[in-house]
């Protein structure tokens, strides 16, 4: 009799097990990626950067807490990086060879396929508001320079004056950055090779921000923000505005990248982790996974992260660190930097 009680109190407990809801992931965010190292970075430093991606975690997460929206989930999350000078978006953004600060942001919902992208704008104090604006305001996807300001100051958009975005720390990157240019210069006798010149990224390639979510109705929205490339120019555009590279969603994945553009937009690597899933049928973490190492054998470095409909997370990434975090449905928080 004692053994078929046993019994039943294990099967009781196995049941029970079965039956315990999974604490899924409903908010996952990055903050760039690069060569992170622990020994460059000191406590103080690495203890802001933890907290500036818990407040963006925890902004995200009482939305979707209080039956919100998985759009305004990802708003509230990257608004926080954007508002940052630790990041490169907004506040943090980086300099252009000319001495300027332009950003990009896109965002996209799964549910209806809806996108809305700003490039290379220099006044807009939350670019992801510029791209939700354009998304669900406007009949286009993706608005540019003095346009895309015009329409978001037309919004009601908070604008504000291009020396807002100024932080010392950037500035004296793009100082080192320039002097490297000159001595390659010097060192470059042929006038028509020196006019094309590869100019110097350094790591400071790596610092967009962004931020995937799933609600409670299921669906999933993605979104990115960035300051761009340390001495981009020539009008250069990233992979972050831009729908399938930088950020994709529908209702079975969301992705967003950070990493070095220009090879997130030849992999298209967004929309990737989708096709493979969908095509290969393959899990969301093997299909970040396999875009990430296409990437670094194409010769491109960064990462992505990646939150699935049943709240599977990932953060595939081939760099020596990356800024990453997540939260679950009961509230409990994951951050990492280092690799």
């Amino acid at each position: 009799m004692k053994k078929v009680i046993g019994l039943a109190f294990i099967f009781l407990a196995m049941t029970a097990n079965a039956q315990k809801p999974k604490d899924k992931v409903v908010l996952v965010i990055h903050g760039g990626a690069g060569t992170i190292l622990k020994e460059n970075m000191s406590p103080e430093k690495e203890k802001a950067y933890r907290l500036a991606l818990q407040e963006a975690l925890q902004n995200g997460y009482k939305v979707i807490k209080n039956g919100g929206e998985s759009e305004d989930a990802v708003i509230e999350a990257i608004k926080v990086m954007e508002n940052s000078p630790f990041f490169n978006a907004g506040k943090g953004a980086v300099f252009t060879h000319e001495g300027k600060n332009e950003m990009d942001a896109s965002i996209m919902k799964g549910k209806t396929m809806q996108a809305g992208a700003v490039a290379g704008v220099t006044t807009i104090k939350n670019p992801i508001l510029a791209a939700k604006a354009v998304m669900n305001n406007s009949a286009h996807v993706m608005m540019a320079g003095m346009g895309a300001e015009e329409f978001a100051k037309k919004q009601g958009l908070e604008i504000v004056d291009p020396s807002y975005f100024k932080t010392e720390d950037r500035w004296n990157s793009l100082q080192k950055v320039l002097e490297k240019d000159k001595e390659k210069m010097e060192l470059d006798h042929d006038a028509k090779t020196q006019a094309y010149v590869p100019f110097n990224f350094v790591d400071e390639k790596f610092g967009t921000v962004g931020a995937v979510a799933l609600d409670v109705k299921g669906n999933i929205t993605a979104g990115t923000s960035t300051g761009g490339m340390t001495n981009k120019r020539y009008g250069r555009v990233g992979d972050s505005p831009i729908i399938g590279a930088g950020t994709y969603a529908n209702n079975e994945v969301g992705v967003s990248c950070t990493g070095w553009g220009e090879y997130f937009i030849k992999a298209i690597a967004a929309y990737d982790v989708a096709a493979l899933m969908k095509y290969k049928q393959v899990s969301s973490q093997e299909a970040g996974k396999e875009v990430i190492k296409k990437i670094g054998e194409m010769g491109g470095d960064g990462g992505m992260i990646v939150l699935d409909k049943n709240g599977q997370a990932s953060f595939p990434f081939n760099t020596a660190g990356m800024y990453r975090g997540s939260i679950t449905q009961s509230g409990k928080i994951f951050i990492e930097i280092y690799q």
